[in-house]
C-alpha cells in the first residue's frame, strides 16, 4: 500500500500488529529516511539497541546469503516482544528475497527497509505498493514549512525565543536532509541555553557552515551563468552526500521564486518590491543577487526553465543514464542561457 502524506504520522506511532510486514522509506531525503525507520522501530521496541529484538542487516550482505532474511524475520526473541529487522541501503535486488517472505508471512515480525530514490518502475516500490501487508512511504527533502515546523516545536521543548529575521534564515537554509536540520537546530538550543534567545547573528554563527549553503551557491552560480562556480561546488555537494535530484529541486525552488518575483516586476512592482514579498525572505547577503537576476531573467523564460527543470527530474527517474549525468546537463543548460541573458 501506497501511504498518503496525512497518515504516515499515524502509522509510525501505532505499526499494525499481528503478521509479518514491510515498511520502505525511500526517497532523496536519506535522514528523513533515517528518521522514520528509526520511530518504526521505536514504536515496536524502544530500546534501539536491543540485540534480541531487533536485527541490523545491510543490503550488501544479502548478496551472498540471501536467506539470512527469512531467517531473521522467522528469529523469535529470546526475551519475548516483537521483533525488527532493519534493511539498510538495499535496492531493487531484495525485491526476489522479500516476495515470498510477504507472500508466506509467518509471525508478527516488522521489516523496516531503508532505500534511496526509486523511480516509480522500482520493483521494490511496486511489490511495497502492491503487497497487502507492506507500505510503501515516501521521504521527501522538507520544504519551508515543514522546516518552520521544526523550528518552532525545537525551540518551544527548550523554552527558546527566535527573532522573526533568524527563522526566516533558519528555514531558508536547512532542509535538506533532516537528520542534518535537526542537528544544526539541537547546535542552536545548546548554544542558546534553555530560555535562551536567538537572534539573526547566532543563526548565521551557528548554521552559516552546512551543505544547504553550498546548494544554494550552487544555484546562484546557475542562475547567473558561471560554468566554473557551477562544476566545482556541485562536485562538493554530491561528495557532502547530496543526492542528484535533490540539487535539481533547490533549483526548481529558486526559479519558483524567481518567477513569481519576475511576474511582479512584469505587473508594474520595482524589484525591491517583489524581493520583499518573497518568501521565505531572501537572506540579506543574497539580495543585491537575487535582484540582479529579476532584471536578467524574463518571465517567459523563467517558465520554459521551470519546465526543463520538471523534465529532468522525470528523465532522471526513469532513464537509464546515472542521475547526476541528467541533473548535470540539466544545469549546465540553465547555466547557458543565463549567459546569453547576461549578454544580451
Amino acid at each position: 500500500m501506497k501511504l498518503v502524506a496525512n497518515r504516515v504520522e499515524e502509522y509510525l506511532r501505532a505499526p499494525p500488529s499481528g503478521q509479518v510486514c514491510a515498511a520502505l522509506f525511500y526517497g532523496p531525503d536519506a535522514g528523513l529516511v533515517r528518521e522514520r525507520a528509526d520511530r518504526l522501530t521505536a514504536a515496536i521496541c524502544p530500546d534501539l539497541k536491543d540485540p534480541f529484538r531487533i536485527s541490523d542487516l545491510a543490503g550488501s550482505s544479502l548478496a551472498g546469503d540471501p536467506a539470512r532474511l527469512g531467517d531473521e524475520v522467522a528469529a523469535m526473541s529470546l526475551t519475548g516482544g516483537r521483533r525488527v529487522v532493519r534493511l539498510r541501503d538495499v535496492g531493487d535486488a531484495v525485491t526476489a528475497v522479500l516476495t515470498p517472505l510477504l507472500r508466506d508471512a509467518r509471525g508478527d515480525t516488522v521489516v523496516a527497509i531503508e532505500a534511496g530514490d526509486l523511480p516509480a518502475r522500482s520493483s521494490l516500490r511496486k511489490l511495497c505498493e502492491s503487497a497487502a501487508n507492506a507500505v510503501s512511504i515516501a521521504c521527501y527533502s522538507d520544504g519551508p514549512r515543514d522546516v518552520a515546523a521544526l523550528v518552532r516545536d525545537t525551540f518551544a521543548a527548550h523554552r527558546i525565543a527566535a527573532a522573526g529575521d533568524a527563522v526566516a534564515y533558519l528555514v531558508a537554509h536547512l532542509g535538506g536532509d533532516r537528520l542534518v536540520t535537526r542537528s544544526e537546530l539541537e547546535k542552536l538550543t545548546l548554544y542558546a541555553g534553555d530560555g535562551g534567545r536567538i537572534e539573526l547573528a547566532d543563526a548565521i554563527a551557528c548554521v552559516g557552515d552546512t551543505t544547504t549553503l553550498s546548494v544554494e551557491e550552487l544555484i546562484y552560480a546557475v542562475a547567473e551563468g558561471d560554468f566554473a562556480r557551477l562544476e566545482a561546488i556541485m562536485q562538493r555537494c554530491l561528495q557532502e552526500g547530496q543526492s542528484p535530484i535533490g540539487l535539481l529541486r533547490a533549483a526548481l525552488r529558486h526559479f519558483q521564486r524567481l518567477h513569481l518575483a519576475a511576474g511582479r516586476v512584469a505587473a508594474g512592482a520595482s524589484p525591491e518590491e517583489a524581493m520583499r514579498a518573497t518568501r521565505p525572505p531572501i537572506f540579506f547577503k543574497l539580495q543585491d543577487r537575487f535582484r540582479a537576476q529579476i532584471g536578467n531573467w524574463p518571465v517567459r523564460r523563467l517558465a520554459a526553465v521551470l519546465d526543463a527543470l520538471t523534465r529532468a527530474e522525470l528523465d532522471g527517474k526513469r532513464t537509464v543514464l546515472p542521475q547526476e549525468t541528467v541533473v548535470r546537463d540539466a544545469l549546465l543548460t540553465i547555466a547557458r542561457a543565463a549567459r546569453r541573458q547576461n549578454a544580451a
